[in-house]
Order: C-alpha cells, then sequence, then structure tokens
C-alpha cells in the first residue's frame, strides 16, 4: 500500500511540474519582444506619443479592475433576475479558482444563456457607466487618446458588453474593437462566444495592423493586460510590450469627467452601485429588510400628515435638506410656503413633486406629468394629472390647478442622472405667472427610482428600498413672466425657460444642454419615450 501510494506521488508530482514547465514556457516572448513590468505611468509615458498603432487590452489594462466579475453581475441584474445574479453570486467562489479565460467563459454562460438578442441593452444602456468609471487615465492617455494612427483594443469578453461604451466614447472611427460575439441560436444567445482565432479572421485585424505598416506606422506598441487572450496579436506583431503589475493598477486612477472624449449623459438600470461581490451580498442581505422598509416608508406617505411623515421617514433613514434664498430667507420661505403657486424643477425621480409639497407643507400642491403609471397615480397623496402632449389642453389644465392650489412642473419631462439638465419645455411658462425654480439633488446608494425600460409602476418601491435615501431642495429667487396681453409670448416663453435652466444649473453646478426626452429614450430604448399606463 506505501509503495503504490508513493509511486502515484511521484507521478503526481511529476504531471506537476511538468505542467508548470509548460506554463512558464508559454508565458516567455518571443526574443523580438521587450516586455517591461512598470509600476509608475512615467513608464507609460515612453511609449511612442506619435505614429503607429497601439494594442491594448481591455480587462487590467485600459480597465483598472482586476475582475470583469462587476460587469457580468450588471448583466444579470439588468438584462435577466435577480434569480440569475444569484447564480452568478454563488458560483463566485468556483470562479476564483480559475484564470481569467475560463472564467469569463463562464460568467458569459451564466450571465447571457437565454437571453434574447434583440432586446438585450444593458451593452448600451447600463454598461458604460460602469466600464467609463474603471477606465485608468495613465493608459488612455498614453496608449488610446495619444496621437495614432490606430488603436486596437481586445478584450476577452463578449463584443455586445464592451464595444458599443468602447466606439461610443472612448475610440475614434478608425480605431478596431476586438472580442468575441455571442453564438445565438433563433433569436436568443446560447452563453458560448467565438474562438480567439474566429474573432481574428472576421475582424481581419492582422490585415488593419498589416496595411498600418505599409503606410509607414511600422511602430506596433502594446499594453498588456489580464489573461492570455488574443496573445498572438502582441506576440506577432508588437515591438514593445508593456505589461501592469497589481501594484502599478493601484497606483492608476479613473478617467475624470473633464476628459471624457464625449460626455456620458444618458444611463439606464436599477442597480445603483458597482456590484462586486461583497456589494452584491450586501444587496441580497438587505433586500428582505428593505423591502419591508419600502412598505412603511410608502404608508407613512400615504396615511400620515406631513408634519408626522417627515419626521417618521427621517427617522428611517429618508434624509432631506431644504434651502430657501439667501437673502432675507425667513420672507423668502415664507411667500414660497403661502403665495407662490408655480414652481419648475429638474426631474431627479418621480417623487420629485411630493418632496417640494412636503418641504412647504402644502398637501394640495398638484404635480404635472408624463407617462405615470397607473398604480403611482392612484397611490400619490398629492393630486396628480397627466399632460397629453396636447399644448392647448396641456396648458388649460395647468392653469385650472394654478388656481386650485398650485403646480410643480419637471420641464424637462424625463430624469438624467448625470449633472446635466436636459433641454426644458417652454409650457409651464406661457401660463403668465411667476415662476419658483427649484434646484433638486438626489442621492441613491443602491437602486435608481427611474428606468427607461422597466416597468415604471415600481419606481417608488426601487427609490424606497434604499437604505439611506437623500434629497437636497433649494429653491430659487422667482423668476417673473410677463401675461401675453402684456408682451409675453412664445419667445418671452422660450427666454424664461431658458432662464429657470440656467439657474437651476448654476445652483447645482450642472451643464445644460438642449437634448430632450426623445433623445434619451431613443439613445436607451429605442423609442420615443411613449410608455403605456400600466408600465
Amino acid at each position: 500500500m506505501s509503495k503504490a501510494f508513493a509511486k502515484s506521488l511521484f507521478l503526481l508530482n511529476r504531471a506537476l511540474v511538468r505542467r508548470l514547465r509548460s506554463l512558464v514556457v508559454r508565458a516567455q516572448p518571443p526574443s523580438k519582444q521587450q516586455q517591461h513590468g512598470f509600476a509608475t505611468a512615467a513608464t507609460l509615458n515612453a511609449l511612442p506619443a506619435d505614429g503607429g498603432v497601439a494594442i491594448c487590452k481591455v480587462e487590467g489594462g485600459l480597465l483598472m479592475s482586476p475582475s470583469a466579475f462587476p460587469y457580468f453581475m450588471l448583466v444579470a441584474l439588468e438584462a435577466s433576475s435577480l434569480l440569475r445574479a444569484l447564480l452568478l453570486l454563488l458560483l463566485y467562489p468556483a470562479l476564483r479558482l480559475l484564470s481569467h479565460g475560463p472564467a469569463i467563459k463562464a460568467m458569459a454562460v451564466v450571465s447571457f444563456l437565454g437571453l434574447r438578442k434583440d432586446a438585450f441593452r444593458a451593452g448600451r444602456a447600463a454598461l458604460p457607466k460602469l466600464l467609463m468609471e474603471d477606465v485608468s487615465t495613465e493608459v488612455f492617455e498614453t496608449a488610446v487618446a495619444a496621437r495614432r494612427r490606430r488603436c486596437v483594443c481586445v478584450s476577452a469578453m463578449p463584443e455586445v458588453m464592451v464595444e458599443p461604451f468602447l466606439r461610443e466614447y472612448l475610440l475614434g472611427a478608425d480605431d478596431v474593437v476586438v472580442a468575441p460575439e455571442m453564438r445565438e441560436f433563433m433569436g436568443f444567445y446560447l452563453g458560448v462566444m467565438e474562438e480567439e482565432d474566429e474573432v481574428v479572421r472576421r475582424m481581419s485585424v492582422e490585415e488593419v495592423i498589416i496595411a498600418a505598416g505599409e503606410k509607414g506606422d511600422d511602430v506596433v506598441v502594446g499594453v498588456g493586460g489580464l489573461g492570455c487572450s488574443f496573445d498572438d496579436l502582441f506576440q506577432k506583431h508588437c515591438k514593445e510590450v508593456y505589461v501592469p503589475t497589481e501594484s502599478a493598477r493601484r497606483q492608476w486612477h479613473p478617467l475624470p469627467r473633464r476628459r471624457h472624449p464625449k460626455p456620458l449623459i444618458f444611463h439606464d438600470g436599477r442597480t445603483a452601485f458597482r456590484p462586486t461581490p461583497a456589494a452584491t451580498l450586501a444587496m441580497f442581505i438587505w433586500l428582505p429588510l428593505g423591502l419591508a422598509l419600502a412598505v412603511t416608508r410608502a404608508a407613512a406617505f400615504l396615511l400620515l400628515p406631513f408634519s408626522l411623515s417627515i419626521p417618521f421617514l427621517a427617522a428611517t433613514g429618508m434624509h432631506s435638506r431644504v434651502i430657501f434664498p439667501t437673502t432675507n430667507s425667513s420672507s423668502s420661505a415664507a411667500a414660497a410656503k403661502t403665495t407662490t403657486n408655480l414652481f419648475a424643477c429638474n426631474h431627479r425621480s418621480l417623487l420629485d413633486p411630493l418632496y417640494i409639497a412636503a418641504a412647504l407643507g402644502r398637501a394640495g400642491l398638484a404635480a404635472a406629468t408624463y407617462s405615470i403609471s397607473r398604480v403611482s397615480e392612484a397611490l400619490s397623496p398629492i393630486p396628480t394629472f397627466r399632460l397629453t402632449r396636447d399644448r392647448a389642453a396641456d396648458r388649460a389644465a395647468m392653469d385650472a390647478k394654478l388656481s386650485g392650489g398650485g403646480l410643480v412642473v419637471c420641464p424637462e419631462g424625463t430624469t438624467c442622472r448625470e449633472p446635466f439638465l436636459l433641454r426644458f419645455s417652454p409650457l409651464f411658462a406661457e401660463l403668465g405667472r411667476d415662476v419658483t425654480p427649484v434646484a433638486l439633488h438626489s442621492a441613491a446608494g443602491m437602486f435608481h427610482g427611474t428606468t427607461a425600460g422597466g416597468w415604471k409602476a415600481l419606481d417608488p418601491l426601487f427609490l424606497l428600498i434604499n437604505p439611506v435615501p437623500a434629497y437636497v431642495i433649494h429653491f430659487l429667487q422667482p423668476v417673473p413672466v410677463l401675461p401675453v396681453e402684456c408682451g409675453g409670448g412664445p419667445e418671452a416663453a422660450r427666454g424664461v425657460a431658458n432662464e429657470v435652466q440656467r439657474r437651476i444649473g448654476e445652483a447645482l453646478g450642472y451643464t445644460c444642454t438642449g437634448l430632450t426626452r426623445k433623445d434619451k429614450y431613443l439613445i436607451l430604448a429605442g423609442n420615443e419615450g411613449i410608455v403605456g399606463a400600466d408600465r
């Protein structure tokens, strides 16, 4: 028995030694390559600044994160269900035992298997925000944004996850994204990706690099990353490959918003946090308590007067801060609470009018809304009414509400999560009443209370599930509006709308844009924002 055990141990040891030797040989670069580990941005800056071609690995190269798990978890959460996300989380310990390439393939199976291809929008709507926050300033400015003829970004993640983000927000028209496509059958993803050699042939990557060399751009450098995907491209074409170490990645800095090649204004999805394994586990632990807390908070909104509901909600973690104009603040606050009837605010969530009404203590303040669900309309503790996009009818309805007790309007017509303001519709300025701009800032640590493609009836629930949702309500100085008979008209109304937008943007530090509700929904949901009443 002891001899057989010793022989088995000897054979196992010899197999392991052979395996380790093969890995070491495979990892060695060819003689023409010069690989350099680097720990500071100064080494990256040694890359040639002009001409040539840069081949950059996305995972661990362009992106700072040492794991692709959060991106696949976001796909599971946004494109599928909590059950699929829970399965992926439970598999995480096993994924840790795999190398980068096999782990990517395993996560792709769990996240994509059975998803309908034409309904998958997470790559364009939800993932860009998460990916942009992970871009390394050092690698982007040196290898991607430098004055090169061509940049080739390679990734082991599926093309539908990385290509929309890279193409839309980072790369130029001549740059190339090399990533495997997901295989499909009858319009459904199978969870299996192309092989690397298939991707290279389909994209004609080598022809692109060779053609660039024929044009005189013979300098081909590479920035490595995690795993050994597409290593043949680096070995065959790169004269130098700069491989980041783990310590180097920890010293990198995320790309600041001011340096983004194109601003990321619109993004969608319920998830408001980076779904790392620890954060996702915390979410699943919180959900049962969060659901009970959301029901309790909703009941307080519906059943208690503002004088009681506000302290109760603050005790449950819902924080709010009200700011009135600094000049003669006591009289300004009294005027806003009693005499002002028309309030125009930027749109953060479905609860915007409710927070304004609670800050003023005016339960009779009505809210004009677009595409609100029947459930939310029935449960609202303040009066609500829908705008029909018939200007004459909407103007008459708004004027009636003004005479009846006051009105809150969101001229953007839809929410914008980033620090930008969409174009303000001038309809509210055609009512001939002075308007008080209200600058709103909200924060939600776990779930967003809005979505472009989900069920609108769940918007308040997701907002109330957050452990500590917060609002800042900043009332600004009123903007005078001339009645039509005194010189007011369409041009004057547009001027008032622009002035209200400017003041709110200035108070919040946001950038004013000319984008509209239609622009947002065309980008995120593929429609014009006409949401059914049941949604």
